[in-house]
Parts: C-alpha cells; structure tokens; sequence
C-alpha cells in the first residue's frame, strides 16, 4: 500500500486555467517577437524598394543618350554623303526622343534629377529642332553651308553640352543610388541582430512552455498507456498498475503497436486507391506507365507490363498472339535485365488458350527454385539470378473476360519475397489496371475513328491563290470529349474572288464531325452560286433547321457558328457576315490590329433571324485573321482575355514575316496545353490585282454596238499580247453582249481580266433573270449562244449582284504567257 502511495501521482487543480494562462503568455510574447521581425522586415523592404528606384533612370538616360547618339551619327552620314539610307536611323531616333525624355522625367527619383532631366529634354529638343532638322533641310537642298566649319563646331557644341549634362544626371544618380544602398546595408544588419534576438527569445519560451507542459501534462497521460496497449493487444478488461519510470515505453509501445496494424491496412488501401486513379489520361501507355509508378517501390522493385500489338492501336485483343508488346517497365534501378519498353516478348504458350480466359496470378516465390518456370523474360533467367531477382507474380490483365496482356512484379533480394498474402493485392492491381486499359483502348479507337472521319471531311490542303496569300492552321482537342467539329475552308469564286469560311460545330465527337462535313459541303455548294454572305448564312441557316429531320434530336443540338467572308482583289473589297462566330481582327500593312466592324449575327440553328453584312476596304498586304473560340475561350480564359492575347499575339507580328511563321508564333503565344476546344487559325493577305490586269466598259444597250465590244475586247487582247485567244474572245464577246442586249437591260458593262493562267470574260447587265444552258433543236433560231460559249471556255456561270446579273466565262492562258508571271503573282486556286 505504501508503495502503491509513493507512486501515485496527486491530482494537479487547475490544471485548465493554468494550461490557458501559460498559452497565452506565451502567445502574447511570441506575438511581440513576431510583431518586431514584420515591422523590422517592412521597414528593410521599404529601403529596398527605395534603392531599386534609381535603376529605371540609369537605364533611361542610358537610351536617351543612344537615341541622341544614333540622331547625330544618322543627319552627320547623312550630311557627308547625300544618301536617304542614313536618313531613316535619324527620322526614327528624332521621333523617339519626345517620348523617351519624357519618360526619363517620369522615372527621375528627386526633384533635382528631374528639373535636370526636362533640361536635357529642353537641350534635346532645341538640338533637334533648332540644328538638326534645318541641318539636314539644308544638306537635301545642297546647300554647301550645311557641311561648313561653322556648323559643324555648332553642333559639337551643342552635344559636348548635352553629353555634359548626361555625366552630371549619371553621377547624381549613382551618388543616390549609394547612399540608399548604404541606408540599406545599415537596416539589414538591424534587422539580423533584431532576428537573432527574437529567435532566442522565441526558442527561450518554447523550452519554458515545453518544461511546463511536461510537469502538468505528459506525466498525467502514463495513464493511458496502460489502456492503449490493451486496446492494441485485444484485451479490453486488462489492467496493469503503473511502472513508475516506465510510463514513456509503455505509451511508445501501445501506440507504435496500434500504427504497425493500422501502417499494413493504410498501404494497401492506399496502394488500391493509387491503382484506382491509373487510366485518367485514357492513353494506353500513359495508363501502363501510371501503374508501374503506382506500384514502385510500395509492392515490388520492379514492374513490367506487356500488351497485345491490336490493344495499343484501339483495336480488340485475340489472346492468340505469339508475342506482346512491352509498353512499361520500371523499377527502382534503371539496368535491369529485363526487355526494354518497345520490345516484342515471346509468349509461349499464348496468354490463354482461347478468347475468354479466367487465368489467375501466379506467385513463383523463389525464382532460383522454380526457374525453369515459363514467364515474360524467362531466356534472361541466369541474368535476371545475377542482378537478385528472387521472386515474381505474373497477373493476367483482363477486362471483361477478354485477355489483354499480362503484367509482371518483381523483387530483388533487398526486399522480403512475395508471399501468398500478396496474392489478392496483385490480383487487385492488375484488374484496375485492365479496366483502365480497356477504357483507353476503347477511347483510343473512338477518338481515332472520329479523327478519320474528320480528316476525311477537311479540306486536304489548300492550294495558293492570286487574291490571297494565306496560311493555316487545325489542331484536334486532348480531351475525353473527343474532336470537335471546327473547320475551314478558302473557296475560289468567279472573278479572282475568293471566300474564306470558319466554323465550329455544337458538340464533339463522330456526330459533330459528321455535321461539319455536311455543312462544308453546303458552303462550298451555295459558294458555288456566289450568294452575298448574308444570303449564303440563311440557307445554311435552313439547312441546319432541317439536319435533324427524322432523327429526333432538337435543332438547337446540332447547332453551329460560321464566318463567311468574301475578297475580290480588283476592287479590294471584302464583305463578311457571322453566325454566331467571332468576328475577324483586321491587321494593316503597318501592323495595326483592329477587329472587324459590325455585329455577329444568331447561330445557325436558330432559324427567322437576320444576317448583317459587314463591307470593307483592305489596302493590298492587309490580314484577315479568322479563328474558332477554341482559340481565345476556355474553361480557364475568358473570351474577352483571350481575343486581347490574340490581339497582342498578332501585333508582334514583324512586317512582311511570313504567315506560316505568324501562325506558329501566334499558336506558342495563345496555347497553354492541351486544347480544350478544337483549335482553328487561318491568316490570309490580301493582295490587289493591278489596274492594267483588268479592263472595262460600258457598252450601249444597241445592238450594233456588240461589235465595238468586239473590237474593243481585240484590241486589249492585243496590248496584253493575247493574240491567240482573239478568235475565241471575240465569238465569246458577241454571245454575251449580244443576250445582254437583247435579253436583260442597260447598263451593260464587258470586263476583261488577267490573271497568270486565265483570262476571265465578264458581261454584266440590269436583268435579275439568269440565262439557263439548253440544247436547241435543229430549225431552231437561237438558243446555241450559251452552249458555245460553254464549249469554247474552260468554266462559265452567273452570279448575282444588287445591280442586276454577271455572266462570266474563263479561258486558259497559252502556256507560253502563263510561263512569264509578272513578279509575286501566283496561280490561281484550283482543287
């Protein structure tokens, strides 16, 4: 009994109030050590900042004086020599120095510095306005005093004063900079000792309080070591007195008992639960190389996984192949013995007799005693015995019934061998991982069979044009959701004209691609008609309307947006009108980027709702940047944020840089990974046919006038040294002036134009109504004009116009003028 009362502990009072008054002295003064390192951290930031702020005035002077510098050397080149070439580093240097002296005032760091500063812009400026540019007006009119003595000491004195004034506002800055750098040095080593002190006063009160909750606290809690160690052996009704001095292992026992149960249970859970996230990314690879780093080193020390050939590409596994395909293999060493990844592995027997297979793990649990045993890399046996491979379980990777592969395990004498225990964990691991191969099989074969389809439904490369020039770009989504059903298309019109078509339709998937081939098919038949783009967007309006006929999906489910733009390079005019889709952005020949006027119209699909044309006029090198919100709009990037990247991506574009590089540039500068959206760019040049390519007429509706047509067509032919073609144009000429006067209404208009391989016969005419090609009878007295006109030129048709109607015929150039292109021109588009 007496001893049982000397071992005793007696119960502590106010164990509670003490524990919380402890804390928060503790808290309080921690707080102050603290609230001293943030204010002593502020105030040194504070000084930092203050002698950073002298480096952007440094830099600046440093430029205003280049650009004085490169003004000076270019007007004296240029006074020297009377060559323009040096004139253009002056022109760009005088017209820097405003902007730039200013901003050297913004950035100056004192008053004193920036009262110096506007004097070096006052200096500059007077040097600029009051010596340079009438030097160099008087070295353009010759006059010889403009490379005089007299003016050239004026000058060196003018800049030995602006140099002077750049030394003085260098030195001020610098003395600045080195007394706020100094200032500086000074604050970091109060803020050291400061720390130092506060890091002793904090580890001071973290023993104390430490001390103190070892006294009132820990000595309290031996009781409960007897009750955790019961707890861990099972025995819920044991009681064991006190030890005295060996309350601490009691309570390291119990508890490091209890974790070693409860550390087996969370591994394996923990393993399965990994091995239930293999697959996420649906690639047959990526999933195998997820399982292998899922599984090393937690379950074996190496891990490889073989693949029939047919599961790689989507298709459906035979379990009958001789040989599987290795696609991952790991460990935790990177010489082991074992077939690197890409290689063929015999298997012999097959992986299964049949299809369906119920084929189970199969543990070797010493591979010294069992190596004759058949398994993937059996050959390498006495290699694999060399490196300390001792034991392995082969996994068959099933899904469904269905044999895939098999998937390997193995461990080295560093690790204790598989036993049977690891058995059902093996197991496990090798049917999530199936699962998720399967899936990414399953995917691998949708995706790629959408993706066929729509390359099959994509224009298979688009062939360079004389009104354009043009480059472009498609890029399929990454995600599960499959490809989409973006495209675009550059159509050649009648005329030189071109068309240029962006879309995107609703959905992903073999349907949206599905939709997008029909709806491209339209476009390029209603381009065919040379409908205005409002017009063309209504048709293809109904035509979506009626997609859905029979299927019993809604309209709105088969959706789409479309741009539809339209550029003739006579008259550098170019009509556009938007579904729904994102309007162009504009960029001059001078680099200016600006979005296209004008309003997007209602998706497709919607029906009863007007399209708006937008007209305008682009000056020949202009670009037109069409693009598909997969481009500017994710789930991450708000449409607004992305059209101003674009923006910005366009404006660096260098002058004349080639389109295919712009593209790239553009694609790198938006593209932050995988696209979530189909991705669609497509920049195109305009360009302007010259005025002698193209000539016109009007012609009075009489019809002894068709033969001043003729004579008017000859004679052109002639200057453009067409000779060849004078019989044909003229038969041509008098057919359609002819059935323009005698069939349609004033004015009438005959246009000749030009191209590199064609020569383009246009009559225009006030009739709406358009002639139709029939084959007349024998007594019949008309109706073979069109039908030899058809006979006589390559293509013909009729387009409408606001004016009335054009009919246009096209023949080939002898193949001696079509070799003599004038310079930068470039054959017309055909497919």
């Amino acid at each position: 009994m007496q001893l049982r009362g000397r071992t005793r502990t007696p119960p502590h009072r106010g164990l509670v109030p003490l524990t919380a008054g402890a804390g928060g002295l503790l808290a309080v003064l921690m707080g102050l050590v603290f609230l001293m390192l943030v204010l002593a951290i502020a105030d040194a930031q504070h000084s930092l900042l203050s002698a950073r702020s002298g480096r952007p005035a440094l830099d600046q002077i440093g430029v205003v004086q280049g650009t004085v510098l490169d003004m000076e050397g270019g007007q004296r080149s240029y006074v020297i020599t009377r060559q323009d070439a040096f004139l253009e580093p002056w022109r760009t240097a005088r017209a820097a120095f405003p902007a730039q002296a200013r901003r050297l005032v913004d950035v100056s760091t004192s008053s004193g510095q920036r009262q110096l500063a506007r004097q070096i812009q006052r200096s500059g400026q007077s040097f600029i306005d009051d010596y340079s540019v009438p030097l160099v007006a008087e070295a353009r009119r010759g006059d010889p005093d403009a490379s005089s003595t007299a003016r050239t000491l004026e000058g060196k004195q003018r800049l030995d004063a602006l140099r002077g004034q750049f030394s003085r506002y260098i030195h001020d800055e610098r003395v600045a900079i080195n007394q706020r750098e100094n200032a500086l040095e000074a604050r970091m080593r109060m803020l050291t000792i400061a720390a130092s002190v506060g890091v002793g006063a904090a580890v001071l009160l973290i023993v104390a309080y430490g001390a103190y909750v070892t006294r009132v606290i820990v000595w309290p809690v031996r009781r409960m070591a007897r009750f955790a160690t019961r707890l861990a052996a099972g025995d819920m009704g044991a009681r064991v007195p006190p030890s005295g001095r060996w309350e601490i292992g009691q309570l390291e026992t119990a508890f490091n008992t209890m974790a070693g149960s409860l550390e087996k249970s969370h591994r394996r859970l923990r393993l399965l639960y990994d091995a239930s996230t293999v697959g996420n990314t649906l690639d047959v690879g990526r999933s195998a190389d997820e399982l292998v780093r899922v599984a090393v080193p937690r379950f074996a020390d190496f891990v490889t996984v073989d693949l029939e050939e047919s599961v790689l590409h989507g298709g459906e596994p035979t379990a009958a192949e001789t040989a599987l395909r290795r696609v991952a293999r790991g460990g935790v060493r990177d010489d082991p013995p074992l077939d690197p990844t890409g290689a063929l592995i015999a298997v012999d027997p097959p992986p299964g007799a049949g299809r369906h297979t119920a084929a189970a793990p199969a543990l070797m649990a010493d591979l010294r005693v069992t190596r004759r045993a058949r398994f993937p890399d059996a050959r390498h046996t006495e290699q694999l015995l060399d490196y300390g491979m001792r034991s392995l379980i082969t996994a068959p990777l099933s899904a469904q019934g269905v044999l895939m592969g098999v998937i390997v395990f193995w461990r080295t004498r560093d690790s204790p061998p598989f036993e049977e225990d690891d058995l059902s964990d093996a197991e496990e691991l090798a049917a999530k991982s199936a699962t998720a191969i399967d899936n990414a099989r399953r995917y691998t074969r949708e995706r790629e069979t959408a993706l066929a389809l729509q390359r099959s439904l994509l224009p298979h490369g688009l062939h360079d044009c004389p009104s354009v020039d043009f480059a472009y770009r498609y890029l399929p989504t990454g995600t599960r959701a499959g490809v989409g059903g973006d495209w675009l298309d550059v159509i050649p019109l009648s005329g030189t004209r071109v068309a240029l078509v962006v879309g995107d339709v609703v959905g992903h998937g073999i349907q949206a691609s599905a939709t997008m081939g029909r709806l491209r098919t339209a476009v390029r038949t209603l381009a065919d008609v040379d409908l205005p783009p409002d017009e063309l967007l209504t048709h293809l309006d109904d035509l979506v309307l009626h997609l859905d006929d029979g299927v019993g999906e809604q309209a709105g489910e088969v959706g789409s947006t479309c741009l539809y733009a339209v550029y003739d390079p006579v008259s550098r005019h170019c009509s556009l009108a938007s579904a729904g889709h994102p309007l162009p952005f504009v960029i001059t020949p001078q680099g200016v980027v600006e979005p296209a006027p004008g309003q997007a119209g209602p998706p497709l699909g919607l029906g009863g709702l007007p399209f708006e044309t937008t007209d305008l006029e682009l000056t020949a090198g202009s670009t037109l940047a069409l693009f598909s919100n997969g481009l500017v709009h994710s789930r991450d990037l708000d449409l607004s944020r992305g059209l101003d990247r674009l923006r910005r991506a366009l404006t660096a574009a260098g002058e004349g840089e080639p389109l295919e590089e712009s593209c790239e540039r553009v694609l790198a500068a938006l593209r932050t990974g995988e696209p979530a959206d189909d991705v669609t760019l497509l920049l195109a040049r305009t360009r302007a046919l010259p005025g002698d390519q193209v000539a016109a007429w009007e012609v009075p509706a009489d019809p002894e006038q068709v033969a001043g047509a003729r004579t008017l067509a000859t004679e052109q032919l002639a200057a453009w040294k067409l000779d060849e073609l004078a019989f044909t144009t003229e038969l041509v000429v008098s057919e359609l002036v002819t059935n323009a006067v005698r069939y349609g209404g004033p004015p009438i208009q005959l246009r000749l134009i030009r191209d590199t391989r064609m020569l383009i016969c246009e009559v225009s005419d006030g009739s709406s109504t358009a002639p139709h090609l029939r084959r007349a009878r024998v007594f019949d007295e008309g109706g073979r004009g069109l039908l030899l006109v058809a006979r006589l030129t390559r293509r013909w048709g009729t387009r409408q116009t606001s004016a009335g109607k054009t009919i246009w015929c096209e023949q080939a150039l002898p193949a001696t003028v079509g070799s003599t292109r004038p310079p930068g021109s470039v054959d017309w588009c055909r497919e």
